[in-house]
């Protein structure tokens, strides 16, 4: 009677548009959150009383964590259970959302949003792909798979917009307590979620684990380091890079001694799988130095407020949702290998246009086709890119491959995060310190400036500035706004290239993905790799 009964019980679980509708707003959650972070960037500096490569630094770190991460403790979710890590992601991800809303410091994101977040992120995807497979069954399973992509789209495309709003007309903490509040109504329906049993391998290779988290740790750390001045650069760029070589070795040889490996190397043996990683992590690049560069340029540049922003991004963020499910619903005819060559020419032919367009205009207007034209691009390869690198891999282990996509595009963001925003405070203080050489500001100020440059270059808007040489002759002040100008957009151009490139050399390794066969999918991998 009882079984007769839990067996009903589960079967309307399998089906519960309301249980779909949580995991949605879980999802859009975690996808609208860096967005609300980009087009507060201003506001954030201005209440902290911090610096914009701070800023920009959590954000990297955050992508970072969930990527160095996601591995492991998916493999943990399996041992602690579905249900127990996607709760515990979700409170780890409320009490960063909860941090922002109170923070009076840069180290408090950093630990509380940044760290702790992040490591709820890489929690809660996994475990939430699990749920989904575990809780729902036929037609209904495509379902949720397809609202939860779904929810994550629209977040990525409406998070600026709203992230904006709140910012400009409440502010930037709001948007955070939002995000607290959607989490607690999540938590609050957590009975109608059944955990799936694990049935696999209970060995953890801990050794893998930390090696993984070491290399990408070290490689983009490496590059925030530099960005904010500090030593041991090449250090911590050294043992990154080592690090991710010892973990192939390492990898290999668990493999052939038959023990259990944090991912199964075997999968790198798809050429498909191998380019298509590549491909996921090139985009992620292109979106992630997009995504710094740009809100900085509306925001120091042009002096926009957060709305401002996010009204001036939308083309990108609308124009890639538009483009996706398009191209989604109508690209079945057409070669996966062919539109993502198409959307990695239209991202770099958007990219190039921005560049030159920085230091010559006045309004975010002129931005809208170029946005556009990125947007439709990345759009396009959104729409083709997991499917194609997940197609050869087997139904059991097509989860594993979701996993290390997924990491490759989290590390591929705090990369193009971190090393967009590197380059840009060297350029800046390159061409500050060059500027001012060459200008009519008297030696005892330029040495001045040298001498903060060393320790603090920043990108700020000509307002800032102007506040912090009040008092130096006119002539003296009209001088260095000029300079910080001229520098500020060079710096800005020079990042640009970061996303720039990867987009060119996406555009490349797309004329391999050409050669390849068509495969069909070895496993149903709808909406498999939404996170």
């Amino acid at each position: 009677m009882s079984t007769a009964l839990d067996d009903a019980v589960n079967e309307e679980n399998r089906a519960s548009p309301r249980l779909a509708l949580l995991l949605a707003a879980a999802m859009f959650v975690l996808v609208v959150d860096t967005s609300l972070m980009n087009v507060s960037i201003s506001a954030v500096i201005k209440d902290l009383h911090t610096t914009a490569s701070g800023v920009q630094s959590a954000i990297a770190l955050e992508a970072l964590v969930s990527a160095a991460f996601i591995l492991i403790n998916s493999k943990m979710g399996d041992l602690m259970g579905r249900k127990r890590a996607y709760v515990i992601g979700l409170l780890a991800y409320a009490v960063g959302a909860l941090a922002m809303t109170v923070a009076q410091s840069l180290t408090a994101i950093i630990i509380f949003w940044a760290i702790i977040g992040g490591l709820g992120a890489s929690l809660l995807l996994p475990a939430m792909q699990s749920l989904i497979h575990g809780n729902f069954k036929g037609p209904a399973q495509k379902r949720a798979y397809a609202l939860v992509g779904a929810s994550a789209a629209i977040a990525a495309a409406v998070g600026p917009l709203l992230g904006g709003f709140l910012t400009t007309y409440l502010s930037w903490r709001v948007g955070f307590g939002l995000e607290v509040v959607v989490i607690l109504v999540v938590l609050s329906q957590i009975r109608v979620v059944k955990d799936v049993p694990y049935t696999g391998p209970r060995q953890v290779d801990f050794v893998g684990a930390v090696l993984s988290v070491v290399g990408m740790g070290g490689v983009v750390l490496g590059i925030l380091v530099w960005q904010e001045g500090g030593g041991y650069v090449g250090l911590l760029l050294g043992i990154g890079a080592v690090t991710l070589v010892a973990l192939a070795f390492w990898l290999v040889r668990r493999k052939r001694l038959g023990k259990p490996t944090l991912l199964d190397p075997d999968l790198f043996k798809h050429l498909n799988f191998r380019i298509g990683i590549s491909q996921q992590t090139l985009q992620q690049i292109t979106l992630g130095g997009a995504m710094i560069v740009l809100p900085l340029f509306l925001q120091m540049t042009l002096e926009y407020n957060a709305m401002q922003a996010g009204l001036a991004l939308a083309p990108l963020s609308l124009s890639m949702f538009g483009m996706a499910v398009l191209a989604g619903r109508k690209g079945g005819k057409r070669r996966p290998a062919n539109i993502v060559l198409a959307g990695f020419a239209l991202s770099t032919v958007g990219m190039a246009a921005i560049i030159p367009l920085v230091p010559r205009v006045d309004s975010g207007w002129y931005l809208v086709i170029p946005l556009l034209i990125t947007g439709s691009g990345l759009g396009l390869l959104v729409s083709q890119l997991n499917n194609f690198t997940l197609a050869p891999i087997a139904e059991e282990r097509v989860s594993e491959a979701a996993g290390v996509n997924s990491a490759a595009g989290s590390f591929g963001l705090s990369f193009g995060l971190a090393m967009a925003g590197g380059i840009m405070l060297w350029a800046l203080a390159l061409s500050f310190a060059h500027l001012t050489e060459t200008s009519t500001v008297p030696p005892a100020q330029q040495q001045q400036i040298s001498a903060e440059l060393e320790h603090d270059a920043e990108i700020m808007s000509n307002t800032q500035l102007q506040q912090q040489i009040t008092g130096e002759p006119p002539a003296v002040e009209a001088e260095v706004l000029a300079i910080n100008t001229h520098a500020r957009n060079r710096s800005l151009q020079v990042a640009l290239l970061v996303p720039a490139i990867a987009s060119l050399l996406g555009l490349g390794n797309s004329f391999r993905m050409r050669r390849l066969p068509d495969i069909t999918p070895a496993a149903d991998i709808e909406g498999v790799d939404f996170g």
